[in-house]
């Protein structure tokens, strides 16, 4: 269920976080959904459980889980599918930026282009 590249240039435990926002913006994952225990899900992926649990409490801080000790994790009614779409959109976005600025583009030109997709300026290739 969960994908993780050990060679990515983003940190397991965004990758996980990554992977629930994803699966809940696909609707794969719902809001009352029980999450893998975190040792289970470590085992599972390979990884060190401490790594998982950090990825949960990230989780938990940003509202998509209710973690209950003795029953588990579970996806919060944030993780709908349309608020989570929007947060993986920002998160994408925010990916694409970062990557803008390190081929050179300027703060002004991000906010030129932004400015132009909000009134509605933008071609669909």
């Amino acid at each position: 269920m969960f994908q993780i590249d050990p060679s990515s240039q983003y940190p397991i435990y965004e990758q996980i976080i990554n992977n629930v926002i994803k699966l809940a913006s696909l609707g794969v994952l719902k809001p009352g959904d029980r999450l893998p225990p975190v040792r289970v899900l470590a085992s599972q992926l390979g990884i060190n459980p401490n790594t998982v649990a950090k990825a949960y409490r990230e989780l938990d801080a940003q509202g998509y889980l209710c973690s209950t000790v003795g029953r588990g994790s579970f996806l919060s009614e944030k993780a709908n599918q349309s608020s989570a779409q929007k947060d993986l959109a920002i998160k994408q976005f925010s990916g694409a930026c970062r990557e803008a600025v390190s081929l050179g583009a300027t703060k002004e030109e991000l906010i030129k282009e932004l400015e132009r997709v909000m009134i509605g300026g933008f071609d669909i290739d």
